[in-house]
């Protein structure tokens, strides 16, 4: 294999090859058909960026990017997804943005009414409805409707300042004062992730790659490549291209595969069977979620057995909606969940109870096993989340840090002191590549970025710089006075205010994170802003637990908000829609979601015992538990021990995921935040979802690909979420069952 001579070295070149064999000639002929063919791909990529712009803008022009019926239907969506994520949300925590699930079902509302509207439904119009549908979807989340207000309303002790019971009214101030400033957050990051990083947004990804099928389709015609995927696959040839080199004959056996037109839409079903397929998930699920409201053992049924069900909680809840989301997750996932049940509700919770560390009833949080094994998920679950987050703040320092360091101090050489200020960021050789040989290598930082990133929407169509920081402002002063009028003298300013500021930095994590793992870790984030807080606010402080509470609340709600913008942003970029249309559909489905998320808590908390029978809201026992810990309240006999072994155990092991990421081994590494999952829940919601890891490995295995088991998983899911409404009328009149 002859060594890379690059351009500009022709002189060398020619004297080498005057006493070059035979080979060697061969060689240099197939390097300069690698010139020739970089060049030919070079043009052709700058053909497609110009199409590409084309396509962002007449896509950006459309009419029906802002609809007032495409804003009703998401409307309509997201308060089906409301009810859905607090029910799931209130029984484990569990909730979904349900982004496909919700293009799917505006698509096939707006088929079915397509004779009597007067202009059709587009790509970028079910863009809208999934946005809307998601922002709203998420708020019991958001808002802290399935942790942190279960936590104040019936978890906080006399001397801790609780329990902080809260009207209707203080409830929907809280939750407006909270959903806005993480939107804000999103949009000046959306330039950097999407344009120029290219994050990956796997599911944004593959909701814009659901909704083009769905739309291509609609004719009878093949999925046609829109000018984004053909400048997207110009730039990935580009790449391999630039990277190869000499490599190029041994791998010239033809296209990517993966990439050309039409494969996507032949590989995945119909969109009418995707329909049924949904309809008949969800009438299996809704039949389930009936039944079980007359026959409650339903949900609990003894598999291992009477002994370990009644002495060890080892039962099964054969839910639908369970098996659905362990669909979602994957294999690896509910596999890992399951090690930490069998771990936490196997091992340890008999071993706690045999000792005398938790002499209660193993059912009880306060004195049983349940309880005192909570304290190590917590452990896990802190120490996964510095070590992962860590690394995502350390990973930009170590990888251009040198290249950093090597600018400043050639700048200084040179005597150019102030222009340290405008050091440019170094461009990954495998994300970037110049368009085209004329492409100077001594162009301006700002001008070699904007040449290496993505097409973009217009000017126009972008949300502009005066809205994002007047808007940010303002979402800041809402989130201040919202907090002080609901919560008036129990947490100081400063602290909201740095709460806020929190939110900002660890959001950017957040964003990246799911940017490049598809996985916004929320619970991580809010789990380090009460240890901060715990450092700053001394456990002296009568209300310490409350503040504690609130700033890990406030962290989370602007990093959820964050990611799930992000998300749809990713989407809509992919399919040409109006980033400025979306930005508003945003924010109507997080106001509107703050308000019906506070109605449906309230709801719900008026007709069930919470905590217990179905609604163990075992979130609120993390957050509560979580914000003892850190200020040193409260740890049972022995539990700070096995804490801290089990934090040391995963920390080592997170690092050993970080280190192994691309590797087959990684994979055998359990993940911590499932594995503390898997303790903190009861063995009938970790056996359920483990059901539904196996379905989704069994089907990826069957069929190979993974865009049908979301619509069944999505059918069993919203079937149990939507009936639950149902039950949750019947147990409001009382209507007798088993």
């Amino acid at each position: 294999m002859a060594p890379d001579r690059g351009p500009g070295a022709d002189g060398q070149t020619a004297g080498y090859h005057s006493i070059s064999s035979k080979d060697d000639t061969q060689e240099v002929s197939q390097e300069s058909d690698f010139s020739g063919d970089e060049d030919s791909i070079a043009v052709e990529e700058a053909e497609a960026r110009d199409e590409a712009r084309e396509f962002l803008a007449e896509r950006a022009d459309e009419g029906q990017n802002f609809t007032i019926r495409g804003v009703l239907v998401g409307l309509a969506i997201g308060v089906i997804i409301c009810f859905s994520n607090m029910y799931f949300g209130l029984q484990t925590g569990w909730v979904s943005g349900m982004a496909m699930p919700a293009a799917l079902i505006g698509f096939a509302f707006f088929k079915t009414v397509a004779r009597h509207i007067n202009y059709p439904f587009t790509p970028v119009e079910n863009v809208l409805v999934q946005t809307v549908a998601g922002a709203l979807g998420t708020m019991p989340l958001g808002c802290g409707f399935v942790g942190v207000l279960p936590a104040l309303n019936y978890l906080l002790k006399p001397e801790e300042n609780g329990p902080l019971v809260l009207s209707t009214g203080k409830l929907m101030i809280w939750a407006i004062g909270i959903c806005f400033f993480g939107v804000f957050i999103a949009v000046p990051l959306r330039r950097e992730v999407l344009i120029r990083e290219k994050l990956k947004f796997p599911s944004g990804t593959a909701t814009a790659l659901m909704i083009g099928v769905l739309h291509g389709n609609e004719k009878g015609a093949e999925k046609q490549e829109n000018p984004m995927e053909t400048f997207r696959r110009r730039s990935q040839d580009m790449r391999r291209s630039r990277s190869m080199g000499d490599q190029r004959s041994h791998t010239a056996d033809g296209p990517d595969t993966a990439s050309e037109p039409g494969t996507e839409a032949d590989r995945r079903s119909d969109w009418k069977a995707q329909i049924k397929l949904l309809i008949i998930a969800f009438g299996v699920s809704a039949v389930y979620t009936l039944a079980s409201y007359f026959v409650p053992p339903l949900h609990d049924i003894p598999i291992l057995g009477l002994p370990l069900a009644h002495n060890w909680l080892w039962t099964l809840n054969p839910s639908p909606a369970y098996i659905g989301q362990g669909i979602i997750m994957g294999p690896a996932t509910t596999l890992h969940m399951l090690l930490g049940a069998v771990v936490g509700w196997g091992i340890l919770s008999p071993l706690a109870k045999n000792k005398g560390w938790a002499p209660g009833p193993v059912e009880d949080w306060e004195t049983g096993s349940k309880g005192w094994i909570v304290w190590v998920s917590l452990a896990i679950m802190l120490s996964d989340s510095i070590i992962s987050l860590g690394w995502l703040v350390l990973r930009p320092a170590i990888q251009y840090g040198p290249h950093y360091i090597r600018e400043a101090h050639e700048r200084i050489k040179s005597g150019k002191y102030l222009s340290i200020l405008g050091l440019s960021s170094p461009v990954s050789k495998g994300a970037y590549t110049p368009l085209s040989a004329t492409i100077s290598a001594t162009q301006a930082p700002d001008q070699k970025a904007t040449s290496l990133s993505e097409p973009d929407a217009p000017p126009e169509h972008l949300v502009s710089n005066r809205v994002v920081y007047l808007g940010l402002f303002a979402s800041i002063a809402l989130c201040v006075g919202a907090t002080h009028i609901v919560f008036a003298s129990l947490i100081p300013l400063y602290a909201t205010l740095l709460a806020i500021l929190l939110a900002l930095l660890l959001s950017l994590m957040g964003v990246r994170a799911l940017g490049e793992t598809d996985l916004n870790p929320v619970s991580g984030i809010s789990k380090l802003t009460q240890l901060a807080f715990a450092l700053l606010i001394p456990s002296s402080n009568p209300n310490a637990i409350i503040i504690n509470l609130l700033a890990g609340a406030i962290s989370e709600s602007g990093a959820l908000q964050a990611g799930d913008m992000m998300q749809d942003l990713k989407t809509g970029h992919l399919l040409g829609a109006a980033p400025k249309a979306q930005f508003y559909g945003q924010l109507i489905g997080s106001f509107v979601g703050a308000i019906v998320s506070a109605a449906v808590y309230k709801l719900y908390t008026s007709v069930y015992a919470i905590p217990g029978g179905m609604f163990q809201v075992p979130t609120a026992y993390v957050w509560i538990f979580t914000a003892r810990l850190v200020t040193g309240k409260g740890l049972p006999d022995m539990a700070w021990q096995w804490a801290l072994g089990g934090g040391c155990i995963f920390a080592v092991l997170t690092a050993l995921r970080i280190v192994g990421q691309g590797k087959s081994w990684q994979a055998y590494l359990p993940g911590g935040i499932a594995v503390a999952v898997g303790m903190y829940n009861v063995p009938s919601f970790t056996l359920a979802r483990t059901c539904g890891g196996l379905v989704s490995w069994w089907w990826s295995r069957r069929a190979g690909e993974e865009g049908t088991v979301i619509v069944l998983a999505s059918g069993l899911i919203l079937g149990e979420g939507v009936v639950s409404i149902v039950n949750l009328g019947l147990a409001s009149l009382r209507v007798p069952h088993l």
